[in-house]
């Protein structure tokens, strides 16, 4: 069995890498120090592809798969680890849409997505569970309102 790249996998970790190290290293710390990424970030990666990496061609995205997608966030988190795991998040949540969203949700939220106009997250942690999405527990309360 071969585990090498392939010249189009190791195309994407160098074009992540390069952008990396040229757009995101030299203000990584500044970044963390002020607890915030600037937003002029996000559509430059979106033009090249990253803003849905694994949503579907069809759907606009770049139809890469989550091996294809690994090897960009490994590469940009060379450059900061926090950019890279928010994107993993944003990408990770745009292929749910994608995947189990109707047509008329994928219409709605994909295109300002996919151009990281905006910006999609998920919440886990909670009181008594901390990350642990398998001790998530809740209850339902019948209400009139």
């Amino acid at each position: 069995m071969d585990f090498a790249l392939s010249e189009e996998q190791t195309a994407i970790f160098d074009m992540a890498r390069d952008f990396g190290a040229q757009h995101i290293a030299p203000f990584a710390r500044e970044w963390e120090e002020a607890g915030e990424i600037p937003k002029s970030l996000w559509p430059q990666l979106a033009q090249l592809g990253f803003g849905g990496l694994y949503v579907r061609e069809e759907s606009g995205g770049s139809g890469l798969s989550r091996l294809d997608a690994t090897l960009v966030f490994e590469a940009l988190s060379m450059a900061c680890p926090t950019v890279a795991s928010f994107l993993s998040i944003h990408n990770m949540c745009a292929a749910m849409i994608d995947k189990f969203g109707s047509q008329a949700l994928r219409d709605k939220y994909l295109p300002r997505a996919l151009t990281m106009e905006t910006f999609f997250s998920y919440c886990l942690t909670e009181p008594g569970s901390g990350s642990d999405a398998s001790a998530l527990k809740t209850r339902a309360d019948k209400s009139n309102t």
